[in-house]
């Protein structure tokens, strides 16, 4: 459960911060800028994560004659992935903000920072929030795939247990994997909670 929280958090701390900056850039008035971030963006949403995880641990090794470790391309793969689905988020509140507002920004003498300070930040944090959790949740569940590059997250250890007891303990599988339910449950039910009630703030 700790590695998990670990890969989670690191990916997590790192991938929010590169799509927030990501989610602004792609509301640049530079074509080139636009098409770049499209296509980081397509390829890490479209890109199934089992074939990231395959491609960056067994095939770009092997490629480039080297090793990396199975927790490196973890938290690389999670990071790609959670950077694309953030920019998206912070691209769309941004673009939801009224350009009315932003326009009598300008006429007032706002700048640039003064224009994300006083007018797009507040207005656009209502909806960030709530996406944020939610995609937080989907990270810690997502986790349990990283079993097949042999990271011994929750249900690779269960496995491991079950394996070992199932002679001794016919019903080992249901305890295992109905104790990995309740860790799980643990850490994901309070944020699923929270971004509902934010949610539910927002519409009103």
């Amino acid at each position: 459960m700790w590695l998990v929280a670990e890969i989670s958090l690191i990916s997590l701390v790192i991938g929010l911060s590169l799509g927030v900056l990501f989610g602004i850039l792609r509301t640049s008035k530079s074509r080139i800028i636009k098409v770049i971030f499209k296509l980081y963006l397509e390829i890490f949403r479209i890109l199934p994560l089992l074939v990231l995880l395959f491609l960056f641990y067994y095939i770009l090794p092997e490629m480039f004659q080297t090793t990396i470790s199975n927790i490196t391309v973890s938290i690389i793969v999670f990071v790609l992935w959670i950077s694309s689905e953030m920019s998206d988020i912070v691209r769309s509140a941004l673009v939801s903000v009224p350009k009315t507002q932003t326009d009598a920004g300008r006429a007032i003498g706002l700048n640039k920072l003064q224009q994300y300070r006083f007018i797009y930040l507040p207005q656009s944090l209502p909806l960030v929030i709530p996406a944020t959790l939610n995609l937080i949740t989907r990270v810690i569940k997502t986790t349990s795939i990283l079993l097949i590059i042999g990271v011994p997250e929750m249900i690779k250890v269960g496995q491991q247990i079950i394996e070992h007891y199932t002679i001794k303990v016919p019903t080992a599988s249901l305890w295992v994997y109905g104790f990995i339910f309740l860790l799980y449950f643990i850490l994901c039910w309070p944020i699923s909670r929270l971004a509902k009630h934010l949610e539910s703030e927002v519409v009103r």
